[in-house]
């Protein structure tokens, strides 16, 4: 029967989709001359299942595992994007981007917003008033964000595999074929997506960071450093609860704005886009022993096909 209670799910790349499964993770993009190329990494089962027994921790170690992946991931496809041969990364490279990453995450969204928050004191601001002022300019830099980059042709292409992506696991978990045209009548949206967990973890970081309201500068400065992965930890650990019980009426209407959200990071696919999703799920279901009742057997090459694969170390 295979792992079918697995929360499935990927991320979008370079004209294409990563698709993650307990087993394997499969890369699947289009190259310039319309083929589908695979990468196929497998995964260490037996890691993932010990970090499932550590609540609060897991939401760290998967995030920087799911992070480390997804880095890989671009730089394949990336690659196979251009029609090139992929450049090989070590691991200190990937290390070093994704800290790099990060960083810049952090100062955009948590230390920018501070600095600026902390200007109004000098304007007769009080202490609640600029915590109230740090969290409405997270926000606003996190949204504005995310608007002025889905303007760009390329990005807007990605956004487009990133619906691609959604729909293709919302037909899987609805036990719908698994075919460009069942795919493409499901919904942009899914509970489970990065882009709701970022923002659980921005608005998260308002009460969280208001309890260290009274300390200097600097010391609320390093508050944030020490509290951002708290507050990661404890993000995932809320919308993993609220994705088990999505079927439920309140819980749809809680999570409403960040499904509102994804509008902003999804774009309704073509259909060559939602092929090339299918495409990336069917190898990772298959390395579950899992065979969905109907699916586009012309979409599974990437099983059987060694010359399209590059398998990981």
């Amino acid at each position: 029967m295979g792992e079918r209670t697995f929360s499935y799910g990927g991320q979008a790349v370079l004209e294409g989709v990563m698709m993650r499964g307990l087993r394997q993770a499969t890369v699947a993009v289009r190259t310039p001359s319309g083929e589908i190329v695979f990468r196929h990494e497998p995964l260490n089962v037996e890691r993932r299942r010990m970090w499932e027994n550590l609540p609060f921790l897991r939401g760290i170690l998967m995030l920087w595992d799911t992070l480390n992946l997804g880095v890989r991931a671009l730089n394949f496809s990336a690659s196979a994007a251009l029609g090139e041969e992929e450049q090989p990364q070590s691991k200190g490279a990937v290390a070093l981007t994704l800290v790099i990453a990060l960083a810049f995450a952090f100062g955009l969204f948590f230390v920018v917003p501070l600095l600026i928050a902390s200007l109004l004191e000098r304007v007769g601001a009080t202490p609640l008033m600029r915590d109230a002022a740090e969290g409405f300019i997270q926000l606003g830099i996190f949204i504005g964000y995310l608007a002025l980059i889905g303007r760009m042709p390329d990005i807007q292409r990605t956004f487009g595999y990133h619906g691609a992506e959604h729909k293709t696991i919302n037909a899987y978990e609805a036990g719908a074929p698994l075919t460009v045209e069942s795919v493409r009548s499901f919904t942009l949206l899914h509970p489970r997506c990065g882009t709701s967990f970022l923002l659980v973890v921005v608005v998260l970081s308002i009460p969280f960071f208001a309890l260290f309201g009274s300390l200097p500068l600097g010391e609320r400065l390093l508050s944030r450093i020490i509290l951002v992965p708290v507050i990661a930890a404890v993000s995932y650990e809320l919308l993993r609860l609220l994705a088990a019980h999505f079927h439920r009426g309140w819980v749809r209407r809680l999570v409403a704005p960040s499904l509102a959200l994804q509008r902003l990071t999804t774009r309704e696919p073509d259909d060559t886009m939602i092929a090339v999703a299918i495409a990336a799920l069917i190898p990772v279901l298959a390395a579950d022993g899992i065979v969905p009742d109907a699916f586009d057997e012309s979409l599974a090459h990437g099983v059987a096909r060694p010359s399209a694969d590059a398998v990981l170390a």
